[in-house]
C-alpha cells in the first residue's frame, strides 16, 4: 500500500490581484501538474487536491483515481454552469463533533469572473476514514440576482482500467430495475431521489461506481431525506461518472448565500458493501438505526397471498395444519380482507360479524401454535372509500391541487405530515394489533417509500417539503404504536420494487425483497441490506414463487434471508390472476418434498442470525457469485452460477483447517486452511451452499 503523498500548502494573498493572477490559469486547456495543486484535503485513505480553478481530483491512499473535474458547480436557469473558480485562500481547522467525535475541517475559498464566491467545507473525522464530507457555499458577489437551477457536488469521472465498472444506486425507478448493474455502452441513470412517477420514489441516498481495483461513492448524509439526484453514467470513452445534484431552483440575489446538504465522499475496494456499511455508521451517528428486532423476525412465513383477493377464510384456515406440520411460524393475511383501500373496514362477505369474526379467526391462528400477521397499506385511500369522502383534507395535493395517485390500487395519497393523517393510523394499528390480536403488520405498496412535496392548503406546512420528510416520522408513528400495543410485534415494511429508504429505517423491524423480479434482485438486495441493517434487522427473501423458476430457496438461504412462501393446499384455486410459476402454487408432493427439505435446512442453520461477511467477495467482478456468512464458528459460502465446474476458493477463513461439506446433498468435500482454501473442482448448476466448520469441531 502507498503511504498518502503530504505536501505543505503554500498561501496565496486574497484579494483582486490574486483573483486575476488566477484566471488565465482557469482559462488555460493545458493539464494540471502537481504544482498547481493549491490546497490538499486528506486523511489517511483519501485525499482531494484542488487546482487553481477549484477543480479536484480524488486520490485514494495516495493515488489519483480521477482527473481535475470541475466538482462543485453553480448550476444556471438558463443551462450553464458556473464551474470555475480562481483559488483565493484555504485554511485548516480542528472540530470536535459530539456525533462524529474529532477530526479536521478544510476549507477552500474561490471567486468566478461573474463575482460568485464559492467556498467548499471537506471534513474528516477520525473514526470515519475514507469518508469526506462536504458543504458548499455560494455568495453572489455580483451587482445583479442570479437565477438558480441548483447546484452540483462531488461531480468525478474515473477512466476504465480495462474490466469496465459496476454500479450501485440507491434510488428507486419506476420499472424496478437492478439496484446493482454493469456499466454497459450508452449507461445513463439520473438516479432521483424525488419521484419518478407518482407513487414511486425516495430510496437510499448513495451511489456508488466501481472497478474492480477501486471504488468511488457518493451521497448526501442529512438526518432527513433530500430530493436530491445522483446520475451515474459511462463514457464514450469506456469511463464512468457520477455526481450529486440538487434541481431546487432558485433566485439569489446579490449579496445573498446559497448552502448545499451536506454530502459525502467515498473510497473503497471490493464492491459497494463495505461504502454501504460505512455510510450506516455514519448515519447510525446522527440516530438513524436499525431497531433491536424481536426474535420472531426471523420466523419463516407462509402468506395467503397464494388465495388471492377472493380468498375464504375456510382456505386460509385449511392450509394451517399443513404449515405448521412444514415448520413455518408466520401466517400473513393478506390484501383483500377490507371493504377497501382507505376506510380499512372488516368485509363482512367473509367475516359476517366483523370484529368479533376477526378475532376468533387470529385465535384459531394461535391455536396452532403459529404467528397471525396482517397486510396494510397506509396512506392509500380508493375513489368511493367513506375516508375520502369525509376527509379530503387528508389528501396529498400538489401545487396544482391534483391529487398524487397510487396506481396500483388506483387510489390516492394521503399526506403523512398531516397530524389526522397519523392519528387515523395510528388508531387503527392500534385496534389491530391490540384488539384483534395481530402480532404483525405486513405495510405493503410502492407509494410508502416516498411522497411528493405537499401543497394542501389545509396542512398550513411551513414547506412543501415537510411532506417529504414527514414519511420517516410517519413509520415511527406506526412502529411505535404497534410496540407500544405488543413489544414483540414485527413490522415489516414492503414497498412493492422500489429501493429501501433509508430513514425509514428506525422503524422497519423486516425489510423484503419487495416483489423481487429475479433470483439475482433476491440476492442483490440482500446483500444492500445486510450492509445498511446489519444483524439487528430482519431480511426476508419475499415469496419463494416470485424467484427464478419459483422454487429457489437456494438465493434465499444462502444469503441469510428469512423465507417466505405462498403455496396453496390442497388445491390451487380455480382462476388465478396473477403470474403463476411452472406447476402453480398448490404444494403437490413432490414440490412438498422440495419445500420440507429447505425449510428444515432453513431451521437447522438459522443463518439470517449469523454475520454477512460482505466483504470477502466482489460481486460485480468474481465469479462465480459468492456470498459468506458466518456464524457458531462455521462458514457458510453460497455460490451461484447458470453452469460452474472449476475451482472454488473460501475467502476468511481462520486458524487452523477447516472440513468442508455441501450443505445440500451432504457430501464431504475435504478440508482447507487459510493458506490453502481453494477447492479444486466443484461442479454445480444454479447454486452451491458450503459449510467450513474447523476441523474437529461437532
Amino acid at each position: 500500500m502507498l503511504p498518502v503523498r503530504r505536501r505543505t500548502v503554500l498561501k496565496l494573498v486574497s484579494g483582486t490581484a490574486a483573483y486575476a493572477a488566477a484566471l488565465p490559469l482557469v482559462q488555460a486547456a493545458s493539464p494540471t501538474t502537481a504544482a498547481q495543486v493549491r490546497a490538499l484535503a486528506h486523511d489517511s485513505l483519501l485525499s482531494l487536491e484542488f487546482d487553481a480553478a477549484l477543480r479536484s481530483r480524488v486520490l485514494a491512499r495516495g493515488e489519483p483515481i480521477t482527473g481535475f473535474d470541475a466538482s462543485e458547480a453553480l448550476l444556471l436557469a438558463d443551462g450553464s454552469a458556473i464551474e470555475h473558480f480562481a483559488f483565493v485562500d484555504e485554511r485548516v481547522e480542528r472540530v470536535r463533533s459530539e456525533r462524529h467525535g474529532p477530526g479536521r475541517r478544510h476549507v477552500v475559498r474561490g471567486r468566478s469572473a461573474q463575482g460568485v464566491e464559492k467556498t467548499v467545507e471537506v471534513t474528516f473525522h477520525e473514526r470515519h476514514p475514507g469518508l469526506a464530507v462536504l458543504r458548499t457555499r455560494y455568495r453572489n458577489g455580483g451587482q445583479t440576482p442570479l437565477e438558480i437551477a441548483g447546484w452540483r457536488n462531488a461531480a468525478h469521472a474515473m477512466a476504465d482500467a480495462g474490466d469496465g465498472f459496476w454500479s450501485f444506486s440507491g434510488a428507486t425507478h419506476t420499472d424496478r430495475r437492478d439496484w446493482v448493474q454493469p456499466l454497459t455502452e450508452g449507461f445513463a441513470q439520473r438516479n432521483t431521489l424525488a419521484m419518478d412517477s407518482s407513487d414511486y420514489g425516495g430510496g437510499t441516498p448513495v451511489a456508488n461506481i466501481w472497478r474492480r481495483d477501486v471504488g468511488l461513492a457518493v451521497g448526501h448524509v442529512e438526518p432527513k431525506p433530500r430530493l436530491l439526484d445522483l446520475p451515474v453514467t459511462r463514457e464514450a470513452d469506456g469511463g464512468a461518472r457520477i455526481a450529486i445534484e440538487s434541481t431546487r431552483a432558485a433566485t439569489l440575489a446579490p449579496g445573498e448565500m446559497l448552502e448545499s446538504d451536506r454530502c459525502f465522499v467515498a473510497v473503497h475496494t471490493g464492491d459497494y458493501f463495505g461504502v454501504l456499511q460505512h455510510y450506516s455508521r455514519w448515519m447510525a451517528d446522527e440516530g438513524i438505526a436499525a431497531p433491536e428486532v424481536p426474535a420472531s423476525a426471523f420466523a419463516p412465513i407462509w402468506c395467503a397471498w397464494g388465495y388471492e383477493r377472493d380468498f375464504t377464510t375456510e382456505q386460509v384456515l385449511g392450509t394451517l395444519p399443513k404449515v405448521k406440520e412444514l415448520g413455518l411460524e408466520w401466517v400473513v393475511l393478506d390484501d383483500g380482507w377490507q371493504t377497501n383501500e382507505g376506510d380499512w373496514q372488516i368485509d363482512t362477505r367473509k367475516f359476517p360479524r366483523g370484529e368479533a369474526d376477526m378475532i376468533a379467526f387470529v385465535q384459531a391462528i394461535k391455536a396452532q401454535g403459529l404467528r397471525p400477521r396482517l397486510w396494510l397499506a397506509p396512506l392509500a385511500a380508493d375513489p368511493g372509500s367513506e375516508v375520502l369522502y369525509r376527509h379530503t383534507d387528508m389528501l396529498l395535493l400538489d401545487r396544482d391541487g391534483a391529487s398524487q395517485n397510487v396506481t396500483w390500487w388506483n387510489a390516492f395519497t394521503q399526506c403523512p405530515g398531516y397530524q389526522p393523517t397519523v392519528d387515523f393510523y395510528v388508531a387503527l394499528v392500534t385496534k389491530i394489533i391490540g384488539e384483534w390480536g395481530f402480532e404483525g403488520l405486513k405495510l405493503d405498496g410502492q407509494h410508502l417509500n416516498a411522497v411528493a412535496p405537499c401543497y394542501n392548503p389545509a396542512h398550513n406546512h411551513a414547506d412543501p417539503m415537510e411532506s417529504c420528510e414527514a414519511v420517516a416520522t410517519f413509520w415511527q408513528a406506526i412502529y411505535d404504536a404497534a410496540h407500544a400495543a405488543n413489544p414483540d410485534a414485527v413490522v415489516e415494511l414492503c414497498p412493492c420494487g422500489t429501493a429501501f429508504a433509508f430513514h425509514n429505517l428506525p422503524a422497519t423491524d423486516q425489510y423484503p425483497s419487495s416483489d423481487p423480479l429475479s433470483s439475482w434482485q433476491v440476492r442483490h438486495k440482500g446483500k444492500t441490506i445486510k450492509a445498511l441493517i446489519g444483524k439487528r434487522g430482519s431480511y426476508a427473501g419475499d415469496h419463494v414463487e416470485l424467484a427464478d423458476g419459483g422454487a429457489d430457496f437456494a438465493s434465499s438461504v444462502g444469503i441469510g434471508a428469512v423465507i417466505s412462501t405462498k403455496f396453496t393446499w390442497p388445491a390451487d384455486i380455480p382462476d388465478p390472476k396473477l403470474d403463476m410459476p411452472p406447476g402453480g402454487l398448490v404444494l403437490g408432493a413432490a414440490k412438498e418434498a422440495v419445500w420440507r427439505k429447505w425449510i428444515d435446512l432453513y431451521r437447522a442453520h438459522m443463518l439470517p442470525k449469523g454475520d454477512y461477511l460482505g466483504t470477502l467477495y466482489d460481486i460485480g467482478f468474481d465469479r462465480p457469485e459468492t456470498h459468506v456468512i458466518g456464524k457458531d464458528g462455521a462458514l457458510y459460502y453460497a455460490f451461484y452460477a447458470e453452469r460452474w465446474d472449476g475451482p472454488l476458493q473460501l475467502r476468511g477463513l481462520g486458524r487452523g483447517r477447516y472440513r468442508v461439506r455441501n450443505l445440500f446433498d451432504g457430501t464431504d468435500l475435504g478440508t482447507v486452511d487459510a493458506r490453502s482454501d481453494t477447492l479444486a473442482s466443484v461442479p454445480f448448476e444454479t447454486f452451491a451452499l458450503l459449510q467450513a466448520t474447523p476441523d474437529g469441531a461437532a
